[in-house]
């Protein structure tokens, strides 16, 4: 089979035009081109070194932990249509959505193991990037949103623990919110948070929690958390993410 004849008249369809819209021949007017007008290589620098991107040396953990986001985002979706934030019914939803829905155990094992999975693949990419020194100049400020995306993405796995509503998510909410509770200057049992005038009732734990103990409105809170505000801070991150990526260019192997 010639392998180069398939490979010319694939890339010689329109389809594959409209995509990628300019080939590999290699000029530097052509590698730009192709960056530029690529959406996919349009998150890339212009101009990049190829040790840069080779896969002993990325791990290629970012683009492993976009891809589980959105598939986190896409099952998420689907399981949103079959659950309800309700302590009545919450725990009967995620049963059903196991047992009764079609494909429903499938998808909601994907968002299960893609979560795990996600905060693997960013505390990875963070420790490469450190180990490697990719966080120096001029990259610190694109470090510092690292950070913060790695501290999102570990509050999205914790909210997500609450919404299945039985014992395990009940006990460890309950000790991440004592946790809560034992943070300097916004827990009440925390260092300097009484001398800040916290109480049990305006603490970071009650502000969770919505009350002092896990209930309906904790139930609610952390569905609209994990559903809504910290998925939309996320996008909000990534993109300033790529953009600094885009800015600052890769770093190389030391």
């Amino acid at each position: 089979m010639d392998f180069k004849k398939i490979s010319d008249w694939i890339t010689s369809t329109q389809f594959y035009k409209a995509i990628f819209r300019h080939g590999y021949e290699d000029t530097p007017r052509n590698r730009a081109m192709t960056t530029f007008s690529n959406v996919m290589y349009h998150l890339h620098p212009v101009k990049t070194r190829k040790e840069s991107i080779k896969l002993r040396y990325t791990w290629c953990m970012g683009g492993t932990s976009l891809l589980l986001f959105i598939m986190l985002a896409f099952t998420g979706v689907l399981l949103m249509f079959y659950y309800v934030p309700d302590a009545r019914r919450a725990y009967n939803d995620i049963k059903d959505i196991m047992a009764v829905v079609s494909f429903g155990s499938t998808f909601r094992n994907i968002h299960r193991l893609a979560a795990h999975l996600m905060v693997f693949t960013v505390w990875v990419h963070m420790t490469r990037v450190f180990l490697t020194g990719a966080y120096k100049s001029p990259r610190e400020f694109n470090w510092i949103i690292g950070v913060v995306l790695l501290m999102l993405t570990l509050v999205l796995s914790w909210t997500g623990y609450l919404l299945p509503w039985d014992q395990l998510a009940l006990w460890a909410i309950t000790v991440g919110t004592k946790m809560a509770a034992a943070a300097p200057f916004f827990g009440v049992e925390g260092p300097f948070g009484a001398q800040l005038g916290m109480r049990p009732d305006t603490d970071v734990k009650f502000m969770l929690l919505g009350g002092t103990e896990v209930g309906q409105n904790a139930l609610l809170r952390f569905y609209v958390l994990h559903c809504v505000v910290l998925p939309v801070m996320v996008v909000l991150f990534l993109a300033i993410h790529f953009w600094r990526v885009r800015k600052d260019g890769f770093s190389g192997p030391l």
